[in-house]
Order: C-alpha cells, then structure tokens, then sequence
C-alpha cells in the first residue's frame, strides 16, 4: 500500500476507534444519557461532574486509551510497509481517533472536546511531550481551577514541543516528513481550541466553570 493509502486507513481506523464514547457508555449504564445533564459534554469533565470521580477516572481511562489503541493497531498493521514513516502515519492514527471522538457518527457527530484523547495520542506517539503537558495542566488546574484553561494552554505546549522536538530531531521523523507533521500536530491544537469556543467566551466573561464546583 503507497503511503497515502496508509495515512487514509490511519484516520479512518483511528476514526473508528476513537468513536467509543467512553462517558456515553458508563452513563447508560448507569441509566442516564450524560449529554442530558451538565454541560451536554460526553467527555471526562462532564462525567466527572456529573457521575462523579469514579465515572471520570473511567472516561478519562477509557477516552485517552482509545487513542493508544489505535496508534498501536496502526503500527502494528503498517510498521513494516512504512518503515521510517512510521510515526508521521501514527499521528494520523491519533488524529482520526480524536475525530471520532469530538464527531462520532451515531451521535449526530456531537462528542466530546478530544482533551483525554489527545492526551492518549501525546502518550502513545511522543512521550517526550508528557512530562512538560501533564506538569503544566496539574499546576494550571490547582492554581486556576479552570480545566478547559488548563487543556488549552497544553494543546499548546504540545505544538511547540513537537516543533522543537522535530528541530532537533527527537522524535524520529523523516526530514521530508517534518512540515507534514507539525501542521497535522498543529490540527490537534486548533481542534482543541476550537471545541473550547464556549469556554473561552466564558473565560472571558468570567462565568467559567471551575473545577470542584457544579455548573453554572
């Protein structure tokens, strides 16, 4: 298969993977519909406020593992055709996964924001990244109790790590491969913003929710 046959199977795979919708499903099981209450959200915030820890602790496992799932199927499937491309059709992988997981089909494409999923992915394909993302969003979660504040500045930190990374050439890229891989990088920055639009304007206005305290 040529390589632009492996990036399409990534993202669909990756796509079909990450529409498991982790809080959904333990929402149901628990005899409610997670998008009916809270802030209408499937991620790991609503289930966590509205289920509580447990139920969050699940969703953030599951929503985040889904993402290691389907980098791990693709490697699996690809590694040896690909080679040293490997990893640039690993973060299609990834990023299929956070589709499906912000736009699953059988939801009328309504899921979650792709925070724990992205997260998933940064584990499963860079780990160099986790320790400056996961340092940042604890700090910036107890100092402002604002979650989505938190998961915005870390989809951040990610880009400019993985462009920093791919300079120095830490992460195993193919130099022709390395635009190609910071811009699909940087898409995981802009969906995370972009699905945070809501909190920013409250962010802005000073109605954000934080963390620990029911929603407004």
């Amino acid at each position: 298969m040529a390589l632009i046959g492996m990036r399409i199977a990534a993202l669909a795979i990756g796509y079909l993977i990450g529409c498991f919708q982790t809080g959904y499903f333990y929402g149901k099981s628990k005899g409610i519909d997670i998008r009916d209450h809270g802030s209408g959200n499937s991620g790991t915030t609503n289930t966590l406020r509205t289920l509580g820890w447990k139920a969050g602790l699940i969703t953030f496992l599951g929503d985040s593992l889904k993402a290691v799932f389907a980098v791990l199927v693709v490697w699996l499937l690809f590694h040896k055709s690909c080679g040293d491309a490997v990893k640039l059709i690993e973060l299609y992988a990834g990023f299929g996964a956070v589709l499906g997981h912000n736009f699953p089909f059988y939801m009328s494409f309504k899921g979650g924001k792709g925070i724990a999923c992205t997260a998933g992915m940064i584990l499963a394909v860079c780990p160099l990244a986790v320790p400056a993302c996961l340092l940042i969003f604890v700090f910036l979660v107890a100092v402002t109790r604002y979650v989505s504040f938190a998961s915005i500045v870390m989809v951040c930190v990610f880009l400019i790590q993985i462009v920093l990374f791919n300079y120095f050439g830490l992460i195993g890229v193919l130099p022709e491969h390395i635009l190609e891989f910071d811009i699909l990088a940087a898409c995981f920055t802009v969906m995370g913003i972009y699905r945070h639009k809501e909190n920013i304007k409250r962010l802005m206005n000073g109605t954000e929710n934080k963390f620990g305290k029911k929603e407004k």
